[in-house]
C-alpha cells in the first residue's frame, strides 16, 4: 500500500467508527450522511485490504488489523488537533479539558489533594480522572491515550515514552506510638535485626506505586516477616494503630499520619518517583500546562529523613 494514496480524512472516519461502534453514529459525529460514511469505510477497506469492522450479533466487531491501527490513529489525530490549535490558545481559566492520570491509591492520597486545589484555583472548569493502570501496561495506555500521564515508581524503556524525575524518597516504618522493638536499643531508627523481629504489614497495590516494598524486604531476606498484606495503603494506619504490627511506607506518607510513630530505616534504599507521558503529547498545549503544574507541585529534591 502507498501512504501517499491515502486520503487522511478517512482516518477520522476510522477513529469515529472505532469509538462509536456504528457507521450511523460515526457519520453523525462527523456530520456526514450514512452513505458518505459507508463509502469512506469501503475506501478504507480497499486501501488496507482488510474488512476492519465486521458485522456480528453484538454490533460491529473490530478485526485484528483494526485493533492494531485504530489506537495509534486516534492518538495521533488528537495530537494533531492540539498542535493545530496552538499553545497560545490554551487558556487554563477557560478550558474544560478532562485530564486522565494514572495513580495508585497511595498516589491519590499524596497527589490528588494538592493537584485538585491548584486546579480549582487556576483551571476551575477542567476535570481530572484517575485511571489506575498496572505498571507493565502504562506504556500502552499512554500510547493509546487511555491516560495522559502517570506518576509512580516507573522506569519506562519503551520507545516514545518520556519521563521526568519528580523526587527521590525513602521508606520508613510506622507503628503504634507505644510500640517498641523486641531487641536492641530504642532510638529513632530500626536496625535490620530489629525489623527482622517485628511482625510486618505491607500494602500490595496493583497500579504504578510501591510493589517495591516487598521487593526490598525480599532482597534483605525479610519477606517471611510479613504477616498481613493489604490492598490499599489507606488501611495501614488503622492496622498498626492499636496493634504490635509494623508497616513500611514512604516517608512523605508517614509525615501526615498523626498519632503514629515513625522510625527511620537506614538500610532501606531510595526510590525514584517519575512523571511519564508519551511523545505524541509532547507539544500538546493542555498536556504541557498540566505537566508544568505537576512539576511545580511535586518536583523537588527530597532529602533522606
Amino acid at each position: 500500500m502507498n501512504f501517499r494514496q491515502l486520503d487522511l480524512n478517512l482516518l477520522r472516519v476510522l477513529a469515529a467508527i472505532h469509538r462509536s461502534g456504528s457507521v450511523t453514529a460515526a457519520g453523525r459525529e462527523l456530520a456526514l450522511s450514512q452513505s458518505a460514511t459507508s463509502n469512506a469505510l469501503a475506501r478504507l477497506r480497499s486501501f488496507f485490504g482488510d474488512d476492519l469492522f465486521v458485522r456480528s450479533p453484538g454490533g460491529l466487531r473490530r478485526t485484528h488489523l483494526c485493533e492494531q491501527l485504530a489506537p495509534a490513529v486516534i492518538a495521533h489525530l488528537q495530537s494533531l488537533e492540539s498542535l493545530v490549535s496552538g499553545i497560545e490558545n490554551f487558556d487554563p481559566a477557560r478550558s474544560d479539558t478532562t485530564w486522565r492520570l494514572s495513580l495508585s491509591d497511595l498516589g491519590e492520597m499524596l497527589f490528588l489533594p494538592p493537584l485538585s486545589a491548584a486546579l480549582r484555583q487556576r483551571a476551575p472548569h477542567t476535570r481530572v480522572s484517575n485511571i489506575s493502570v498496572a505498571a507493565p501496561a502504562v506504556a500502552t495506555a499512554l500510547e493509546t491515550r487511555e491516560i495522559d500521564c502517570a506518576i509512580g515508581i516507573l522506569q519506562p524503556k519503551q520507545r516514545g515514552i518520556q519521563a521526568e524525575l519528580l523526587f527521590r524518597e525513602q521508606y520508613v516504618a510506622i507503628t503504634a506510638p507505644d510500640w517498641r522493638p523486641a531487641t536492641g536499643k530504642v532510638g529513632a531508627s530500626l536496625s535490620r535485626a530489629q525489623l527482622g523481629a517485628a511482625s510486618l504489614v505491607v500494602a500490595s497495590p496493583t497500579a504504578t506505586f510501591h510493589s517495591s516494598v516487598e521487593e526490598m524486604l525480599e532482597s534483605r531476606q525479610l519477606a517471611d516477616r510479613i504477616v498481613l498484606r493489604a490492598r490499599h495503603f489507606g488501611a495501614l494506619p488503622d492496622l498498626v494503630a492499636n496493634s504490635d504490627l509494623l508497616a513500611i511506607v514512604p516517608a512523605m506518607y508517614a509525615a501526615n499520619r498523626a498519632g503514629l510513630r515513625a522510625w527511620k530505616l537506614p538500610f532501606a534504599p531510595h526510590y525514584d518517583v517519575r512523571l511519564v507521558w508519551h511523545a505524541i503529547t509532547g507539544r500538546d498545549p493542555a498536556q504541557l500546562w498540566l505537566r508544568g503544574l505537576l512539576h511545580e507541585l511535586f518536583g523537588r529534591t527530597r532529602r533522606t529523613p
